[in-house]
């Protein structure tokens, strides 16, 4: 379900669920993991390319598929110190480790956790019909796949807690005016392909040198934010009113009324 093929010291990672807009299983969490693990030991690798097989990058997460396991929620969740990355957010905060050059290259729907595994790329390439958008809090959610450390490094304050708190769509010439993606082209396959060129034109030390400092500048508090993230998601998860915004995201012609707020 995700595919990986390397060429000329460029890898290509391909979510390749197409008959499901890509949207992200059990097992694919577990792949994109495991290939983030090999592609850090590859001395030869010069750049990634993230992309979705057929029209779609990837619409998200495929709850259905994921609930039907309740195991798997806490093993998408569960990490050994508080500080550590757990699995969802490992698959995007991982391609910021690699010391090399990421992209991301978005056709179509960039939702949920596509956006969140997009966020993780270096640069994010999108076709003008690209949608993109934050969906947890449709389902009385935070955003927990390393979003907080990644969007304060992408987009203005305002714009990043817009855009965290609201799941509606925008689109690609939107994203771009915010900065959340690099650039808007008609054919962003060849718009990466000449990117790739330029960047393996360059010393692979240097590359990594400089995406190592910058990641630093731009991320810190790396681990209070890391555990921050799945404490507030399980405080969520427990929380009533999170049931009933599950369900007025199911039922939006007979919304119910939300609670009291919880302390925070």
């Amino acid at each position: 379900m995700v595919q990986l093929e390397t060429i000329d010291g460029i890898a290509w990672v391909t979510l390749d669920r197409p008959e499901k807009q890509n949207a992200l299983s059990y097992d694919m969490f577990k792949q994109l993991d495991n290939i983030i693990h090999k592609l850090k030991h590859n001395r030869q690798l010069r750049a990634v390319v993230l992309q979705g097989q057929g029209q779609h990058f990837c619409s998200g997460l495929d709850v259905g598929a994921v609930m039907k396991k309740p195991a798997n929620i806490v093993s998408l969740l569960f990490k050994w110190l508080p500080g550590n990355a757990n699995l969802v957010q490992r698959v995007a905060l991982g391609w910021r480790a690699l010391p090399v050059p990421v992209f991301a290259l978005i056709r179509g729907n960039c939702l949920g956790g596509g956006l969140h595994i997009a966020l993780g790329a270096d640069y994010r390439i999108a076709t003008p019909d690209a949608q993109f958008a934050i969906m947890e809090s449709r389902w009385g959610l935070c955003p927990d796949m390393s979003t907080s450390i990644l969007l304060p490094g992408i987009l203005k304050h305002d714009q990043a807690l817009w855009l965290a708190s609201n799941p509606q769509r925008i689109d690609a010439q939107q994203a771009c005016e915010l900065g959340l993606i690099t650039q808007v082209s008609d054919d962003p396959l060849l718009t990466i392909q000449q990117r790739l060129t330029q960047v393996t034109a360059i010393s692979p030390d240097a590359l990594a040198a400089i995406k190592h400092l910058y990641n630093t500048a731009y991320h810190p508090r790396r681990r209070k934010l890391l555990w921050q993230e799945t404490w507030f998601q399980i405080k969520l998860l427990l929380s009533k009113n999170t049931r009933v915004a599950m369900h007025n995201g199911r039922h939006t012609e007979q919304p119910k009324p939300f609670g009291q707020r919880k302390k925070w």
